[in-house]
Order: structure tokens, then sequence, then C-alpha cells
């Protein structure tokens, strides 16, 4: 069994900073976290290889790329069956328009959020889900305004 080691407080500042900016310089990140850059590069560096860095990107402005919609869809599946949650997998993932899918326990399968341009494009995207193979029902919740955006995960308080 792996066992994972224990992040101290220079480690989360290091993972919060990045995750709220994953531009800043290493120079400036050393400074942030009290280090020298070499030292502040060699823990990055680590805390990529040990898997606490999934990945570095960009976040867009959905509306300005024409994906100013998104909606929820909950999803039962005609069976539960590990061969219908795989086939079912394998063609969720081609379509271009989920932003995520999760599969869940409850009064359903899989909750996936979608991102479009509008309901025309809406129902384009539904048509497909539903002629998923083993999908025996959809519920679709309408985004009307979002709340609050993922701000990462709280490391520091």
């Amino acid at each position: 069994m792996d066992k994972q080691r224990t992040l101290d407080r220079i480690d989360l500042t290091i993972l919060d900073t990045l995750q709220k900016d994953g531009r800043i310089s290493n120079v400036d990140l050393a400074k942030k976290v009290n280090l020298s850059a070499s030292p502040c590069l060699d823990r990055v560096k680590r805390l990529e290889q040990e898997g606490y860095i999934e990945r570095y990107g960009a976040f867009l402005t959905a509306a300005k790329l024409h994906y100013g919609m998104s909606a929820f869809i909950q999803i039962t599946l005609e069976r539960t069956t590990s061969d219908v949650f795989s086939t079912f997998r394998d063609e969720l993932v081609k379509i271009k328009e989920v932003a995520e899918c999760h599969m869940v326990a409850g009064g359903f399968d899989y909750l996936v959020k979608l991102r479009f341009k509008d309901m025309a494009g809406y129902r384009d995207i539904l048509g497909g889900i539903v002629d998923l193979p083993g999908v025996s029902q959809t519920h679709t919740y309408i985004v009307m305004e979002q709340i609050k955006k993922d701000q990462g995960i709280p490391l520091i308080e």
C-alpha cells in the first residue's frame, strides 16, 4: 500500500497559490512561500510527480465562445449492470458538450453537466443522449443563473 506523506504548510500554500494562479512564475511563487527559487521548484515538481497537481489550464468565458447556456441532466439506465455502465460511459464521453459526468447513488444513475449555445443546441444534444444504449429516462434542469463557480479545493483558511 502506498503511504501518502503529510503536506506541510509550504506545500499547501504552493498548491493553493497554483490553483488560483497557474501562471505565476516560480520566482514569485517562491517569494510567496518564503523559499528560494530552486527549493520551491523542487517542491512543485514533487507535488506534480506525487499526483497532487493534476494539470494546469485556463478558465475560459463560455458565453464568449458560444457555450453560454448549461444544464444538468439526471440519467437513469434500463439496467444497472457493468456492461450497460461501460457502454454508456464509452459513448457519453464522445459528446463534446458534456462538461462533467458523475455516477451517483440514489434515485438515478448519472448526473451530467452540459454546455451549449441555445435551446436548439440543447435539443440536439438531448436527442443524442436519449438514443445512447441503455438510457431509459432523463430529467433536465436548465441553469438560469450560476451562483458560485468552482474555486478549487479549500486548502488555506
